[in-house]
């Protein structure tokens, strides 16, 4: 693989490997070279670890490759012990992140609000542009926006901009949730937010938008997010309204192979050694991972369900006993962006039973089947108890 790798690959050619499925396993088992140390120059800088470079947690790769090129899958949850690469797997995402469209106004403007609510739905700078022919968005990268946990709930929603009123002006200030917009939320340590916290995000997930009011003036800002959260079950659980949010559960293990782990840690060697080393090693291949995403994203739209693989998927959620509509969309639409990932425009059984076990898991309620089966007998109770009485009245 090493050899094929080497052969296949230099600055200017992609290796060939037919998906984006194939380049991940070809490079994951690829072993890092050496690296020299460099000097510390004292400057802070964003050099996040290789996405590529990270060995084994093929599920938890997947997952969020999956999130990227399908935002209808509603996210992903990572579960699992401290150390098993979570946060260093999410953050190591912003290489390959895809462009999309934004709004240039500060106000967070764009065509289709023209389109929907007439030149009123604008600002007046954004409806002069509108008018001279002036595109009011831009390409732009999506960006990874984490949540830290000693955040505020203004800090999330937004309020008054204090620049703004020293200058006796009111204006609104954007909090953590309109900068999601179209961008990755990342919460680490999901399970530890606070309740009011945890409740304006569900309200912005589930409508898309939220409204910020204080005092007389108000604003509506668009919060269309991929949420991505990551938890220790041994810190707490996670309230079921945000648990059921998530469209695929992944549960992260540490690595088991010990070859595995040695090469995990030959590569984190390397990287604290020369971070910029090993990101240049894999600089070529994120950047034909980066196109591949892009490609899936587009080939997405093109990728059918046979009513057949639906048809099983829906009986197997049944088998499971899962009520929420939302498992029957988190899991064909997971397997609508698998095939998309693997190049293909079809999705087909074996894509759905890769994909099952994070889109359905973590679903099935004791309490509920609890209290349904109660209430079954209840209701056979009451039943009895009419056609007893109806009996009664009937004989006289």
């Amino acid at each position: 693989m090493t050899e094929l790798l080497d052969q296949t690959t230099n600055q200017d050619t992609q290796p060939y490997v037919r998906s984006l499925r194939e380049l991940i396993d070809l490079v994951s088992g690829r072993n890092i070279k050496g690296s020299s140390s460099s000097g510390d120059s004292g400057i802070a800088e964003k050099t996040p670890f290789p996405f590529l470079a990270l060995v084994g947690q093929l599920e938890m790769k997947l997952a969020l490759l999956m999130a990227l090129i399908n935002p209808a899958i509603g996210g992903v949850l990572l579960i699992g012990p401290r150390g098993t690469g979570k946060t260093t797997t999410v953050r190591s995402l912003t290489d390959l992140l895809p462009e999309v469209e934004r709004s240039k106004c500060f106000y967070g403007c764009v065509d289709e609000d023209i389109i929907a609510g007439g030149i009123d739905a604008v600002c007046p700078d954004c409806a002069k542009k509108f008018a001279e022919g002036i595109p009011l968005t831009s390409l732009d990268r999506v960006r990874l926006v984490e949540l830290p946990l000693n955040t505020t709930i203004n800090d999330v929603v937004g309020g008054l901009d204090e620049r703004a009123l020293v200058n006796e002006r009111m204006r609104l200030k954007r909090g953590l949730l309109a900068q999601a917009d179209k961008n990755l939320l990342y919460i680490d340590e999901i399970n530890l937010l606070s309740n009011e916290i945890t409740d304006a995000i569900l309200d912005a997930a589930a409508q898309g938008n939220f409204t910020v009011r204080r005092g007389v003036i108000s604003a509506t800002y668009r919060s269309r997010f991929c949420l991505i959260g990551s938890m220790n079950p041994e810190e707490g659980n996670l309230r079921p309204q945000i648990m059921d949010r998530f469209g695929l559960r992944v549960i992260v293990q540490g690595l088991t192979l010990p070859s595995e782990r040695h090469e995990a840690y030959r590569r984190v060697k390397a990287y604290l050694q020369n971070p910029r080393q090993v990101i240049a090693e894999y600089a070529t291949e994120t950047d034909f991972a980066r196109n591949d995403i892009e490609q899936a994203r587009r080939l997405l739209r093109k990728v059918e369900i046979p009513d057949k693989i639906t048809q099983t998927g829906i009986a197997l959620i049944q088998a499971l006993q899962i009520d929420s509509l939302r498992s029957d969309i988190n899991l064909f639409e997971s397997a609508r962006a698998y095939a998309a990932i693997d190049g293909r425009t079809e999705v087909t059984l074996d894509d759905l039973k890769l994909v099952a076990p994070m889109a359905l898991r973590l679903r099935r309620s004791k309490f509920m089947n609890d209290y349904l089966a109660l209430q079954q007998v209840e209701q056979a109770d009451l039943l009895s108890a009419f056609e007893n009485t109806s009996a009664k009245f009937r004989e006289r």
